[in-house]
């Protein structure tokens, strides 16, 4: 004490109060790094999907003669093949035709959807209405004059946890690239 009669120094209530709002920080700091963590896995995520849909789109603008036939074949989902099977040939060391040469495109495609995303899936088709509900969906709606679209989603979640599914109740599609140039 003082000689006027002041307590000097601080009170424990005061020290409690102080440690409880460095406690709030400290956790509102871990969650904020927690999301940081969720979005920048999310966005490696988006982008190898670009990726991928951007290099089979390539792929299937130089054989255009296997869109129908083939490419429009595909719809594959890791979650239940995990293995995707091999075709026949790879085409590396010997000659082709073009439906080998297709089939060796979906493979590849297929093991990197396999290999980079959680329960990945990808699926090549004809959708007039990619955005018709107002989210991507794996769903196809289109004719034989609708755009050819590459769709690559993967089992994702929601900022809140819950998993990120499309009005059908499916994990909605990430990507959807459409191919320009509507081959047959």
């Amino acid at each position: 004490m003082s000689s006027h009669g002041q307590v000097q120094g601080f009170a424990l209530i005061e020290v409690l109060v102080s440690v409880v709002v460095l406690a709030i920080g400290v956790l509102g700091a871990s969650a904020m790094q927690l999301v940081a963590l969720r979005v920048r896995h999310e966005s490696l995520m988006l982008t190898s999907a670009a990726q991928m849909a951007s290099g089979m789109a390539e792929r299937m603008r130089a054989n255009p003669g296997q869109i129908a036939p083939v490419y429009l074949t595909l719809d594959y989902d890791a979650h239940a093949e995990p293995a995707p099977a091999m075709p026949d040939s790879h085409c590396w060391s010997a000659a082709c035709d073009s439906a080998a040469i297709a089939a060796a495109d979906m493979y590849d495609l297929k093991r990197q959807v396999a290999t980079q995303l959680p329960a990945g899936r990808v699926r090549i088709c004809r959708d007039a209405g990619m955005w018709d509900t107002g989210q991507l969906r794996w769903a196809c709606a289109g004719g034989p004059g609708a755009p050819v679209v590459i769709k690559i989603g993967w089992r994702g979640k929601n900022p809140d946890g819950t998993a990120a599914k499309d009005t059908d109740g499916a994990y909605a599609p990430g990507v959807a690239l459409r191919i320009a140039g509507d081959a047959p």
